[in-house]
């Protein structure tokens, strides 16, 4: 690991009404927390992996986008900062994940205490969402209105968190109160356009802290997450290699589900 102290997210300032956030796609976890870490966590598995390099188009749709540098071992910036669950009653990970999705530890010892994990939501949590929020404020007072996609992916079968094999695109509103209904209906309509591939509108995945904190469709703010299957571009198993030739067929729907929000808010 690189001792060099790393700014925890990158941002580009966009044209148009749209944030694109990737909180999960980091990979570096700083020396002073990976020393406590078992070599698994340190092969960040659980990564939202290559998800910047599907999503390579989105300068030419005018978007802003933020990307997360650490890992989400590191904090999970798409959780509270409280820690409290996004889905009461089924297995999740934490603000300060203590395991992998599979259930196997990270740490060779104790996890991190309340004063680390304050540490670690001052020093990344903390930073991402004000740059987020930021730019949120700055899209809406320059358009009137602002759009958030908040894009995930996942393996698409993890027995621990759902049962059987996940749906290719699982686009999640909060159940309908981060953003307008007939924005979600035109979103999920754009996935009819991938051959072979299915999708379900608020399932398993009904949007995480970001897609419920900063969807605020009374007021301007529209947000909609996508948890994507990641058989559908990349190899699931390490070392997790990109598939280019399955990222052809996934990305231009993608960038349909992107131009049928920004059609929609662009006719209000």
């Amino acid at each position: 690991m690189a001792t060099e102290a790393m700014e925890p997210f990158l941002f580009c300032e966009g044209r148009g009404p749209l944030l694109v956030s990737m909180p999960h796609v980091g990979l570096h976890i700083p020396d002073d927390i990976a020393a406590g870490m078992t070599p698994l966590a340190l092969t960040v598995s659980d990564t939202d992996w290559h998800i910047d390099r599907l999503y390579d188009f989105l300068g030419n749709l005018g978007a802003s986008v933020i990307v997360a540098t650490h890992s989400r071992y590191v904090v999970d910036l798409n959780r509270p900062p409280d820690g409290a669950s996004l889905y009461p009653g089924q297995a999740t990970t934490g603000l300060c994940p203590t395991v992998t999705f599979d259930g196997e530890p990270l740490y060779k010892g104790d996890p991190p205490d309340e004063t680390e994990v304050a540490r670690r939501v001052d020093g990344y949590w903390k930073p991402y969402h004000a740059r987020l929020e930021a730019e949120l404020e700055r899209l809406k007072a320059a358009h009137g209105y602002a759009l958030l996609w908040d894009a995930h992916s996942i393996r698409s079968i993890v027995p621990r968190l759902f049962e059987g094999r996940l749906p290719d695109f699982n686009i999640g509103t909060a159940d309908g109160a981060s953003c307008d209904p007939e924005l979600a209906r035109r979103v999920l309509q754009a996935t009819e356009s991938a051959q072979g591939c299915s999708a379900v509108l608020n399932g398993r995945f009904k949007g995480g802290y970001i897609t419920r904190q900063y969807g605020k469709p009374g007021d301007g703010i529209h947000a909609v997450q996508l948890e994507l299957s990641q058989r559908t571009y990349m190899d699931e198993t390490r070392p997790f290699g990109f598939r280019e030739e399955l990222a052809e067929g996934v990305r231009p729907v993608i960038k349909l589900m992107l131009t049928a929000m920004l059609d929609w808010a662009s006719t209000r």
